[in-house]
């Protein structure tokens, strides 16, 4: 996916392109995430859509839940959802960061030499 050590790095027009398209699979990520924290409030916790996306939303921003959960399965569902949401958060911080961190790396040369 990326220019090895021995070419050259890519233009800016082609990095800013690069970077682009992690922002957008980061944002198509988050997007269904949001999708099926909806649905799972919905099934667990019988949410109307606009409560269920509300609460699914809240829990992606890490302010917490505006409904507690009354079921068991609810509060499983809101429990491995918060855990989900976290890992998930870290890992699209990596995401959007990468070509970042390659091009400042690739132009220090940094790499070690393998060959």
């Amino acid at each position: 996916m990326y220019e090895s050590k021995h070419h050259p790095p890519i233009s800016t027009a082609a990095f800013v392109i690069r970077c682009m398209w992690h922002v957008l699979a980061a944002c198509l990520l988050c997007l269904l995430t949001l999708f099926f924290g909806t649905l799972g409030h919905m099934f667990f916790e019988d949410m109307s859509f606009h409560d269920a996306l509300l609460n699914s939303s809240m829990i992606m921003g890490g302010l917490g839940t505006t409904i507690h959960p009354a079921s068991y399965g609810g509060k499983i569902f809101f429990a491995f959802y918060g855990l989900f949401v976290g890992v998930l958060f870290a890992a699209l911080i990596g995401v959007i960061a990468a070509p970042m961190i390659h091009r400042i790396v690739h132009k220090m040369h940094l790499d070690e030499e393998d060959d």
